[in-house]
């Protein structure tokens, strides 16, 4: 598993540039200098920058002709290649293309910071690494400032240091592939927001054991919540749930993941294999992903995806039934007057 270290990390150049909208013709501004930062202030920044960046999923540039047309990675390719020389003049650059695509109405203007960053830990390698950070949403603060023998109480606007709104950390690593990646996007869940990711930034899930990990457990999920409970397998509701508990249990329990004996284990059917292979095909080609049958399973991706693993039966507005282990121990029937019930049995009541 990828691991960052920190610890050793330093600002070499920082410059700050202010990015409008482009649809409601905000226009930018653009520094023709770096920005200076007062001594006490440089660790606050740093967290401010690092801190909230996503370590769990890995992202790589794209373009789907060449990865030397992706406007980021050419221009990352030429910061770290001239940054000495020409570090504001593509910080100006990067921020244009950022304006170019900031074109949906809920896009907020904000402070775009550029920074090239020394000693970034990764896999026990350190490197050079550049970030891209927006700020976007200011909070009010209060100031009191006492003199004499009273106090001054106003209020000013700022970023609030726990939340940085967009972020992405570009390392000098992995070049060739479209380096390595890292992004934060605090308001993700909005479509427009794409823009940050997709359009902009235009990066796509690094095929990392997180990634084939994550990817793996939404093609069973969905599988088995959607497939699985068309009437021809004559699978009931508690019946997915336990291939639901013992597909997220596989995964706990196991180091290595093994689409064979995983297929075997969980689904010990021939007919229900076979059309989990056919959904598992289709779900890769509508998402042109590749996976493995083979690789290392990522306990952090285990433990994200397990959320999403549903264990609860709802039976109408009165019951809800939490399934977590033996199947067994519940049993689906009808009685004499139609209607549906189910029968637990239990060692002993806690």
């Amino acid at each position: 598993m990828s691991a960052f270290d920190f610890t050793e990390i330093e600002f070499h150049k920082i410059i700050t540039h202010h990015i409008g909208n482009k649809l409601r013709d905000e226009g930018y501004l653009l520094s023709s200098d770096i920005s200076a930062i007062d001594g006490a202030t440089t660790e606050i920044l740093l967290k401010y920058f690092i801190l909230p960046l996503k370590q769990e999923e890995l992202f790589t540039f794209t373009h789907p002709v060449n990865i030397e047309m992706n406007e980021i990675y050419a221009l990352a390719s030429d910061l770290f290649a001239r940054h000495e020389l020409a570090f504001i003049e593509t910080s100006q650059s990067i921020a244009k293309l950022l304006y170019e695509n900031s074109q949906h109405p809920k896009i907020k203007e904000g402070e775009f910071n550029v920074v090239y960053f020394r000693n970034v830990c990764y896999n026990g390698t350190y490197t050079d690494a550049i970030g891209l950070f927006k700020s976007e949403t200011s909070v009010p603060f209060l100031k009191m400032n006492g003199k004499d023998n009273h106090y001054f109480i106003n209020h000013d606007y700022g970023f609030d240091v726990k939340g940085i709104d967009k972020g992405c950390l570009i390392l000098n690593a992995n070049q060739d592939n479209g380096y390595i990646v890292l992004i934060l996007d605090n308001a993700n869940k909005f479509g427009e927001t794409r823009y940050w990711k997709d359009a902009f930034l235009n990066v796509k899930p690094l095929s990392d054991d997180y990634f084939q990990t994550n990817e793996f457990l939404t093609i069973t999920k969905q599988f088995v919540s959607k497939e699985l409970l068309k009437d021809e397998y004559n699978i009931d509701k508690a019946d997915q749930i336990d291939l639901l508990n013992r597909s997220v249990d596989y995964f706990k329990s196991h180091d290595t993941f093994d689409r064979l004996d995983f297929e075997n284990t969980i689904f010990q059917n021939d007919e229900v294999i076979e059309s989990f292979r056919r959904f598992d095909d289709v779900y890769r080609e509508n998402k042109q992903i590749e996976l493995n049958n083979q690789f290392d399973i990522s306990a952090k991706a285990v433990k994200k995806q397990a959320r999403a693993f549903k264990s609860v039966l709802k039976l109408d507005k009165n019951f809800h039934i939490y399934i977590h282990g033996d199947r067994n121990m519940i049993e689906q029937g009808i009685d004499n007057d139609g209607r549906k019930f189910y029968k637990i049995y239990y060692q002993e009541e806690n």
